[in-house]
């Protein structure tokens, strides 16, 4: 090949080069970390990345060069020369694709590996998914439909689901994981950045799919006790058990009804502004709708949508809390 084509490729593959790269650099592909998992999976994704961009000079390269040194002449209609081979040329790209692809799958391993590892003292969190709602259960069994975690320290978390298939994430911390029914499994975050974050469930998991969020907290270790001593004495408890409205957002009410002392308007399920008991007690037939939803179907919703679960998820007294409070909800109806 003469100096000159060398020459050529190489302007080519530059070119190449650097707009793959200003592709690459200049779009935000992903969110700014949070944690020390989400650093590895981003390390992973430029490492892979730089490999991808290499080849794809290299290739870019090779067609600008053929297109432009071999096209034919528009009236040109011959067979090309036959070619045969080079079997130093296939050996050669069939190792390098092998090494990259293998540095890559080491490199994967590597970070799956340190990214499911908890240390030796982690702290662990329960986390309970249904339709259509995190709940969150920390060490001292206290509850909350808010996660919040200690900066710097690693969490282990179990998750489980009382009804269909969940999945856990949060973008700035990486990791994600499903929840699974009848199955326990288990993710790892470590945070690095104080600051608030939205968990989303990402497996259709019905009507309400699209509302079913939480909030995530990362505070300083400090705060995180006292967080855990407010929401023990049922001080600012997202689901304390004399709270209706914290009951009704922790248990996700909002993201199927619309209630207008709650300030929500979703329309998955009938509004829960003017019930109509249909001549039952108010607060029994709110008590049914709650633990036996298909007991009783409002007129134009269609069974098996809302979970019938949250006799379990629920304890007797946040049950009775909202239900009063759905109650006094009709304005003394």
């Amino acid at each position: 090949m003469r100096r000159g084509s060398i020459v050529r490729i190489t302007i080519y593959g530059v070119i190449a080069g650097t707009i793959a790269s200003l592709a690459a650099v200049l779009i935000p592909w992903l969110p700014t970390s949070a944690s020390e998992e989400m650093d590895r999976i981003e390390f992973t994704f430029w490492f892979t990345t730089v490999i991808c961009i290499g080849i794809f000079a290299i290739v870019m390269a090779a067609i600008a060069y053929s297109v432009l040194k071999f096209r034919a002449a528009d009236d040109d209609e011959r067979d090309g020369p036959p070619v045969h081979g080079h079997t130093g040329l296939e050996i050669i790209w069939t190792a390098i694709p092998t090494v990259l692809v293998t540095a890559i799958s080491v490199v994967s391993a590597v970070v799956l590996a340190k990214n499911d590892d908890a240390g030796k003292n982690p702290l662990r969190i329960a986390v309970t998914a249904q339709q259509f709602a995190w709940k969150f259960e920390y060490p001292d069994k206290t509850t909350s439909g808010s996660l919040v975690l200690p900066v710097g320290r690693a969490v282990k978390l179990t998750l489980h689901s009382l009804d269909v298939i969940h999945s856990f994430w949060v973008p700035e911390f990486g990791q994600k994981s499903d929840a699974v029914p009848g199955i326990e499994t288990t993710l790892v975050i470590t945070p690095t950045r104080i600051g608030s974050y939205s968990l989303v469930c990402t497996e259709l998991c019905g009507l309400g799919h699209a509302t079913m969020r939480a909030q995530v907290q990362v505070v300083e270790a400090t705060d995180y006790q006292a967080f855990l001593k407010r929401a023990a004495s049922g001080d600012g408890a997202p689901a304390a058990a004399d709270d209706g409205a914290a009951v009704y957002t922790a248990a996700g009410c909002g993201g199927c009804h619309a209630f207008e002392p709650a300030g929500t308007d979703a329309a998955v399920g009938p509004s829960l502004d003017e019930i109509d008991s249909g001549g039952k007690p108010l607060d029994a037939y709110i008590l049914e709708s709650i633990v036996d939803p298909n007991a009783v179907l409002a007129p134009g919703y269609q069974g098996d949508v809302m979970p019938n679960t949250y006799d379990k998820s629920l304890t007797e007294g946040q049950i009775d809390a909202l239900v009063q409070y759905l109650s006094d909800g009709q304005g003394g109806n």
